[in-house]
């Protein structure tokens, strides 16, 4: 399937999902999906696409932090910069490890923000990463095959919160399982140099965030993104960037995270038509910008950076096609 056309798929799953709700935990089955109105997905289709979601973390010491990603999580490292690292997380979904020396961001910067990784394997993960004597800030506990989800959360190196999470069956489930039942798991590769077993596999991500004024913020997002949310609990919700990402907004009163003024996090979306989106935002006028035009990055990124309402860095990314990309450019293009 051609990545125009999954995510596609994404986007009319998502207004179909107005009403879906919950967080995530049985392995994921494929209930009946309701069909939308063309029409509905209209503001979605004409953004341009985004190939993948990706996030910036930044680290005083990111050669510890991406020996953990790699040795123990297991995530192929898709480019290496140095000074930053390009972590393949699910299939359209990445993050970014940073020497915050170099980077936007301090490693002293409060960690204001979840990754949530959507895996069927929630028992496995948990046993392997308490083996490994990964620190825990919640654990898994007794598993309710009635319950609407279920997860535990660990804590990388440096403090960010990776949130393990499974969708069951459940009501309030019912309408947002179909979407992730289409997304074929990624798994270690052979070699890939890891512990992690490797039947532990990883369906998808949310990046939370945690903010003050929901509705504000919600109404951003939409405006931003041309849909609505895929997931709405009414304290927080999920809205689709890519096949396999999601980017998560919660109510900061009730989330993992307080709100802080600063945040040691940026959201990334990569693209492959950078210029299609800068004329589009240069045309918002509600849109504050960081940088005022497309920048280059060492020759191989071409990138602008903006905030979201409440002080969150918001990065368009477009990879070359150059030497130190091939990895990345072939991932991408495959979407």
């Amino acid at each position: 399937m051609k990545r125009a056309e999954v995510i596609a798929g994404v986007i009319l799953a998502a207004v179909v999902l107005q009403a879906a709700c919950g967080p995530p935990a049985e392995r994921i089955a494929e209930p009946e999906g309701e069909a939308a109105d063309a029409d509905e997905i209209v503001a979605a289709e004409a953004r341009p696409p985004i190939n993948a979601a990706n996030a910036f973390y930044y680290y005083a010491d990111v050669e510890a932090a991406w020996r953990f990603y790699t040795d123990v999580m297991g995530f192929e490292t898709a480019a290496d910069y140095g000074f930053a690292k390009i972590m393949r997380v699910a299939p359209a979904s990445y993050l970014t490890l940073v020497n915050a020396a170099d980077g936007m961001h301090t490693a002293d910067e409060p960690k204001t923000v979840t990754l949530a990784i959507v895996t069927d394997e929630v028992e496995g993960w948990y046993e392997y990463l308490t083996t490994a004597g990964v620190p825990m800030q919640a654990d898994l506990g007794a598993v309710d095959p009635a319950a609407a989800h279920v997860g535990f959360v660990a804590v990388d190196p440096e403090g960010y919160y990776l949130e393990f999470e499974r969708f069951q069956r459940h009501p309030e489930n019912e309408r947002l399982l179909p979407v992730l039942a289409a997304i074929e798991p990624l798994y270690p590769g052979a070699g890939a140099g890891t512990a992690r077993p490797a039947e532990l596999g990883v369906r998808a991500t949310v990046q939370w965030l945690y903010f003050d004024d929901t509705a504000a913020t919600n109404s951003f997002y939409e405006r931003l993104l041309g849909t609505g949310p895929i997931v709405d609990q009414g304290w927080a919700w999920a809205y689709p960037l890519s096949e396999s990402g999601f980017l998560g907004v919660v109510d900061g009163k009730r989330g993992l995270h307080q709100v802080t003024a600063d945040k040691g996090v940026t959201l990334s979306l990569i693209v492959d038509d950078i210029e299609a989106w800068y004329e589009l935002l240069r045309s918002d006028e509600e849109f504050e910008w960081r940088s005022d035009e497309i920048g280059d990055e060492s020759g191989r990124v071409r990138t602008f950076v903006g905030y979201d309402p409440e002080g969150y860095y918001l990065e368009w990314d477009e990879f070359l096609d150059v030497e130190g990309n091939e990895e990345m450019t072939r991932q991408l293009g495959a979407r």
